[in-house]
Parts: structure tokens; C-alpha cells; sequence
């Protein structure tokens, strides 16, 4: 046992010996040889050549018309990797496992699709910088995307939500309430100025104080409707505030409302000054004199929620529907709430009203947007000879 002792302790000896021999070695090697040793060493504890794809947690907010910028940054492990070999990759989560190009690059070379050609760029703001920029944001941008960045062997992704400033509106056609099916409400939406709204901006609408009865379809095929105050009419009286929920209902066959999104304008909705009220036909020939169109429901609620329009007046909008706008409530004006007040669908051609007019900025100069319309410069020209001043519009 003694003799098995001392060659233990012989054993120990000789290794801590060849340590300290490997260690002087190390030390004592040229400095360039040194680092290649680091570089071999660093690749042999990550063998992968991983790309580690970071993007910004949370979600990022525009308006429509607004220009935005999806960040996106990338690394390598290691870090000489070639970036002409490099592809970054945008694309829209459009549903669980659908997905819409947005945009490619390899290198140099670049390929932007559908609708967002011309409105997004790589941002380059330096190395590792996969984010690029949407310009004229549109409702339709509105969603999830994921940013893809692929060397030759490795691929990371990471994703951004896209948020825009907006309103919700209910809405329901003239023939009546629980008459559409998830496309006819898609399109219902798209007519208004509007797109289907997501269940977040639902539930944030609902926390502003959205109350409505009514259930509708929203973007991901689900029916809902938001609740304020509960009441026996409304999913019980005894049950707590918050957003009903139907679930995800057939597309096809079921029949619903529908709950609408849109944002700011591109233009400006106001209340044609007249000397007296017009049927729908006569308000559709009003605005057109006037350089405009009669507005849609969804511009008269981003006009509401942007312009703070507020007018205690009646007017006609593009579907048919009779509504006016309030952002000071007061009891005269239908209530003690902010709101779009509604007053239904009358009769075409036999009611008379006043009437909403919707007109587009459409041109940018040095000094702000400018209300421009071509009928309306022809008008003012053909009425420069004689003393009768074309329609004056206002919006309080």
C-alpha cells in the first residue's frame, strides 16, 4: 500500500508538472498565433455558426399615412461571416401558419412585393442591421411580422407587431343588424374606410369605454362585442364588464355585425354649410360642387377621434346612414358621452338632412398640407366673374 501511495503521489506531481509546462508554452507563443488559437478555440465551443436575430419586444406604433421602422439586428457567431452571403428576410404573419412576402435581400440585390412596392427600405443604419422602413403605412399593414436573417448554413428570426392610432366603430348595413357573414363584413369594413378589427384593438377600445350589444366578426374570424356596463339585455346583468366572446364562428354561414378599424386621415371631413336640408341624392351632388364625396362611416370617426370634430348636426354619409359627431357632450346633442351618435338608415328620397363631406389633401407644401381639388379650382375660376362665393365649408 506504501508503494501504491508514492506512485499516486508520483501521478499528481507529473500532472500538475504538465499543466504548468502546457500553460508556460501557451504563454510564451507569438501574439498572431495567439489570437488564431482563441478564434479555433471559439469555434470548437459553438460549432453552429448560429445567427442570433434580436428585435425590438413588445410592438411599435404609426398612423396611417405615417412612416414607421421595423427593427431588426443580427449577429454571428462567429462574426466574419461574409455579408454578401447574408439574406434578410420580412415577411407578414397573416394567420397561424400563413405568411406574406414583404421584402428580400441577398447582398446587394433586393426584391420588394405586392403593395409594398415602393414603401419599404433596409434601414442600414450599420453592421447587423436587418430593420427596414415602412413608408404611407396603410390599415392594411396593420399585424405581425417576422425579420428571417440566413448565412449559408444557420437562420434566427424574430418578430414585431405593428400597432396603429385608431378607433373602433360597430357597424351594420341598411338591411339590417346580424346580416353578415365574415366576408360580407370584411367588405363592409373596406367600403367604410375601414378593415375588420383585431381583438386587441377590441379589448383597447373596450377599456376606453366602448359599450356595445351587438356581437361582430373581427379580423381573426373570432365574434365578439365589448361591455361596460352589463345589463340583462347584454349577456346578464350579474356577470362582470369585459369582452364577450362567441369564439371563431363559420366563416360562411353564420351571420353577425362587424367591428371596424380605421386611423387618421388623409384628408379632412367637414359639415357643408347650406341653406337648407337635401335628400341623399341631393347631398351626394352638394359635396361633388363642393370639390369632395360625401364621407364614409369610418372617416367620420377618425375625423371624431383626430380632428375632434364636433357637430350637433344631422348629416348624410356615403352608405345612407344619418350620424353626427360629438366630443364635448352635452344634453341637447344626444347624451352625456362622447361618441358618433346614430340615427339610423331613412328613407333615401324623401328625407331631408344635412350632409358630410370628405375631401382629400392632395398636395404637400413647404408650409403644411393644402386642401386641393381640381373641380373645386375649375369652379372658383368659372365663378371669378360673378358675385355668387362657391359653398363655404367649416368644420367646428
Amino acid at each position: 500500500s506504501s508503494k501504491q501511495r508514492q506512485l499516486q503521489i508520483f501521478g499528481e506531481m507529473f500532472f500538475v508538472i504538465f499543466i504548468l509546462t502546457s500553460a508556460l508554452s501557451v504563454s510564451s507563443l507569438p501574439e498572431d498565433l495567439m489570437e488564431s488559437r482563441r478564434r479555433v478555440v471559439h469555434v470548437l465551443e459553438d460549432e453552429t455558426g448560429a445567427v442570433i436575430v434580436q428585435t425590438a419586444p413588445g410592438k411599435v406604433v404609426t398612423h396611417r399615412g405615417g412612416s414607421i421602422t421595423l427593427p431588426c439586428r443580427f449577429h454571428h457567431e462567429p462574426e466574419n461571416t461574409d455579408p454578401a452571403r447574408i439574406r434578410i428576410k420580412w415577411t407578414k404573419v397573416t394567420d397561424a401558419l400563413q405568411f406574406e412576402d414583404v421584402f428580400v435581400a441577398l447582398g446587394k440585390q433586393q426584391r420588394v412585393f405586392g403593395s409594398y412596392r415602393g414603401r419599404v427600405f433596409l434601414e442600414r443604419a450599420g453592421p447587423g442591421d436587418a430593420s427596414v422602413i415602412i413608408q404611407n403605412v396603410t390599415l392594411e399593414d396593420y399585424g405581425r411580422y417576422e425579420c428571417e436573417v440566413t448565412n449559408d448554413m444557420e437562420d434566427d428570426t424574430g418578430f414585431v407587431n405593428l400597432d396603429l392610432e385608431g378607433v373602433v366603430f360597430p357597424y351594420y348595413p341598411r338591411d339590417g343588424r346580424y346580416k353578415l357573414n365574415y366576408h360580407e363584413a370584411e367588405d363592409a369594413c373596406k367600403h367604410q374606410d375601414a378593415i375588420l378589427a383585431s381583438h386587441s384593438q377590441l379589448h383597447k377600445a373596450w377599456l376606453e369605454g366602448l359599450d356595445w350589444c351587438n356581437a361582430g366578426w373581427l379580423e381573426d374570424g373570432s365574434v365578439q362585442y365589448p361591455i361596460s356596463n352589463p345589463r340583462d339585455q347584454c349577456g346578464r346583468k350579474d356577470t362582470p364588464a369585459g369582452v364577450r366572446n362567441y369564439g371563431y364562428r363559420h366563416k360562411e354561414d353564420e351571420r353577425y355585425d362587424a367591428f371596424c378599424f380605421t386611423s387618421k386621415l388623409n384628408g379632412k371631413v367637414y359639415f357643408l354649410k347650406r341653406f337648407k336640408k337635401v335628400n341623399y341624392a341631393e347631398a351626394v351632388k352638394a359635396c361633388i360642387r363642393d370639390g369632395s364625396a360625401v364621407a364614409k362611416v369610418g372617416q367620420l370617426y377618425a375625423a371624431w377621434k383626430f380632428q375632434l370634430l364636433d357637430r350637433c348636426e344631422a348629416g348624410w354619409l356615403e352608405d345612407g346612414s344619418i350620424r353626427y359627431p360629438i366630443v364635448n357632450p352635452r344634453s341637447r346633442c344626444g347624451g352625456s358621452h362622447p361618441g358618433v351618435r346614430h340615427l339610423g338608415f331613412p328613407d333615401k328620397k324623401f328625407r331631408l338632412y344635412g350632409v358630410y363631406c370628405f375631401r382629400k389633401y392632395m398636395d404637400e407644401t413647404a408650409g403644411g398640407t393644402k386642401l386641393t381639388n381640381p373641380l373645386t379650382e375649375s369652379l372658383i375660376k368659372r365663378k371669378s366673374g360673378n358675385s355668387i362665393p362657391v359653398n363655404a365649408t367649416n368644420a367646428i
